[in-house]
Order: C-alpha cells, then sequence, then structure tokens
C-alpha cells in the first residue's frame, strides 16, 4: 500500500523538536508522498526548504484567509516569485474563513481572487479553504476565471457544498474528522462523492483520526483515513485510486 498525505504543516512549531523523525516514520509507514502546505511568506518559505531536504517531500505556496491581516496584497508578489521553485507543486491555502475571522471579509476575498490568479498564470493546482463562508466563496467562483485543478480540502461535511463541488468536477479531500463518530454528514458525503475526485491529507498537525485523538497528528495517520473510506464505500483498491488521484491531481503522473 502507498500513500499521499496531500496536506500537512511539518513547518509547523509542533514539529520542532523531531522534524526529522515523524518524516522518517510517515517513510517507513509507506507515505510516499507529502505536500507541505503554506499559511504565509514565512510559512510558504519554510516548506519549501524541507521539501528541498527530502525528495518524496513537495510544497505548496499561498496566504492562509486566517492570515491575510499580516499581509497587504501587494506581499503576494513574494508568493508568485517562490512558486517558481521547481518544488512547489500548488497555490495555497487560500480561501475564505468566516468562523474565526468576520470582520475582515472583503481582504480575504481579495487575497483568495489574487491567488486563483497566481495558480492561472503558473497553471498550478489551487488548494481551497472553506469554513463558514460557502455562499461568498462560491459567488466569487462563479465569476472568475479558475485554474484547471481546485481540491477543497478538509472537506465538512455540507451535502450542499458537496453536490456542488460534485457538478464543477472539483476534487475533495477527506482528513481525520472523517473517522470521529460524530461526523454523520462528512461521511455521507464520502458515500456520494466520486472516488475519482476523493484524496485524503492529515492536515497535521491537527484533527488527528482515530484511534490517536488527542494526541499530535502525523502524516503516516494518513492511512487511517483510506481505511474509513474503503468501510464506507465498501470498494477494493481504494487505496490504489486515491493515491492515483494525488498524483494525477498534482502533475506527479498518475493513470489518465
Amino acid at each position: 500500500m502507498k500513500y499521499f498525505d496531500t496536506h500537512c504543516h511539518l513547518d509547523f512549531q509542533q514539529f520542532e523538536i523531531d522534524r526529522d523523525y515523524v518524516i522518517k516514520r510517515a517513510k517507513q509507514e509507506n507515505v510516499e508522498y507529502i505536500l507541505n502546505v503554506g499559511t504565509g511568506i514565512e510559512s510558504s518559505r519554510k516548506v519549501i526548504e524541507i521539501s528541498e531536504k527530502y525528495d518524496f517531500i513537495y510544497a505548496s505556496c499561498g496566504i492562509h484567509p486566517l492570515d491575510v491581516s499580516d499581509y497587504k496584497i501587494e506581499d503576494l508578489k513574494e508568493i508568485e516569485k517562490l512558486v517558481r521553485n521547481k518544488k512547489v507543486i500548488a497555490i495555497g491555502e487560500t480561501g475564505l474563513d468566516y468562523y474565526y475571522s468576520k470582520e475582515n471579509k472583503e481582504k480575504q476575498k481579495d487575497f483568495f481572487i489574487a491567488q486563483v490568479e497566481i495558480a492561472g498564470k503558473y497553471n498550478l493546482p489551487l488548494i481551497i479553504h472553506q469554513r463558514e463562508s460557502k455562499n461568498d466563496l462560491i459567488e466569487i467562483i462563479e465569476r472568475i476565471k479558475l485554474p484547471e485543478k481546485i481540491v477543497f480540502h478538509c472537506f465538512g461535511g455540507d451535502i450542499e457544498l458537496a453536490q456542488y463541488c460534485k457538478e464543477k468536477n472539483f476534487y475533495i479531500s477527506f482528513t481525520g474528522i472523517l473517522t470521529f463518530k460524530n461526523a454523520k454528514n462528512v461521511k455521507e458525503v464520502v458515500k456520494i462523492y466520486p472516488i475519482e475526485k476523493i484524496m485524503v491529507e492529515t492536515d497535521a498537525p491537527f484533527l488527528t483520526p482515530h484511534p490517536f485523538r488527542g494526541k499530535r497528528n502525523e502524516p503516516f495517520m494518513v492511512k487511517y483515513i483510506i481505511q474509513e473510506i474503503k468501510n464506507l464505500k465498501n470498494m477494493e483498491k481504494v487505496d490504489d485510486i486515491i493515491f492515483n488521484n494525488s498524483l494525477k491531481f498534482f502533475n506527479l503522473g498518475g493513470d489518465g
């Protein structure tokens, strides 16, 4: 079995003490690829730095909606410089988050639109973060030119949004939330969503899957999310399909 953790944050403080060990353990547990996702300019620099130390780790650069208050829109020129690095294979994470921050909605929208444009300019996949901002996000998506490949990361179980993503042919990615007993809505989304458009991620160090809840999340735990999808889909070769989906989405190979 081979796994691809398509979204984690190994640059975060939680991994400062034992980052190399965490990465080694992931490789030992058949994690063939890791995408380390930036959340700001310094974070994006650091994910590139980590990716350059390991051939199976790649980077995504972007400014997270909850971090836009720290930047000016002109600062995205630095993100655009960083994406020219050969280890950068995506833009993001970007998007809208009204759960934690409602006072800067317009600034979040401006940063999101600008990063969509960067993804299109460099023909890179776009990683979207969405929390309690579905209507505004859809309104923007409907009126601007999008890059070819889009994934809604950390999909949270909104059936209506899942149907919209399905119509738009977007990918969606599931986290350890899927393994939680009370995650009924997200489990229903897995059942209805096309397997060819599903990816998995840890979002480490957050959202640790069962049976490790309460501990720090790590890339090796991505297999527990795959297992839950297998159970819900009642399908064979789910791990192979999802691994191939991820390679294809991030232009690292894969069938089709």
